[in-house]
């Protein structure tokens, strides 16, 4: 567990262990034993990029992008930026478009607002999402009507309506 530093003075061995009465458990398809940390206290604004696993704890303005591997955001976590991995957890919150090359998942903990993008998402019973998710992102949408106003407000007017209409028929 520990190993002897030339000093003579032990370090910890560095990754996750479950200890007895922890409630955190991470998915099998979830690798954070020999993750990137990025701790509770620690802020970066920028661009973060990689070729391994990352969990957030901590906050993040920007974009992450680690694509062929697995990123999760942490309990503590506090992300503003545009997400792209393998497999994406959010615990915590994000506010961002989320892309997983092949699953998302959003915990009883985690907040999103953003768009989600990926071919397999859970909404974990308690999870809290704002925005919209395209299972099938390989195919083109035909011509899309885009609309400034809400959804719901949308779907009140008779414009909207109307436009929905054109659509199909054109």
């Amino acid at each position: 567990m520990f190993e002897k530093r030339k000093d003579g003075q032990s370090e910890p061995e560095v990754g996750f262990s479950r200890a007895s009465g922890d409630s955190w458990s991470p998915s099998e398809n979830f690798n954070t034993r020999n993750a990137a940390v990025i701790g509770a206290t620690i802020r970066i604004k920028g661009e973060i990029s990689g070729d391994e696993n990352l969990v957030i704890e901590g906050s993040v303005v920007g974009s992450v992008a680690l694509k062929g591997h697995d990123l999760t955001v942490g309990q503590n976590g506090e992300v503003q930026a545009d997400l792209t991995a393998k497999t994406v957890k959010v615990e915590g919150q994000v506010t961002g478009d989320i892309q997983g090359e092949e699953k998302v998942v959003i915990t009883k903990s985690g907040r999103v607002r953003g768009n989600i993008t990926a071919p397999r998402v859970t909404l974990e019973d308690g999870a809290k999402f704002k925005g919209a998710i395209d299972m099938d992102p390989g195919v083109e949408k035909p011509h899309a009507v885009t609309t400034t106003r809400s959804g719901s407000e949308a779907a009140s007017k008779p414009e909207a309506v109307e436009e929905k209409g054109k659509q199909t028929a054109g």
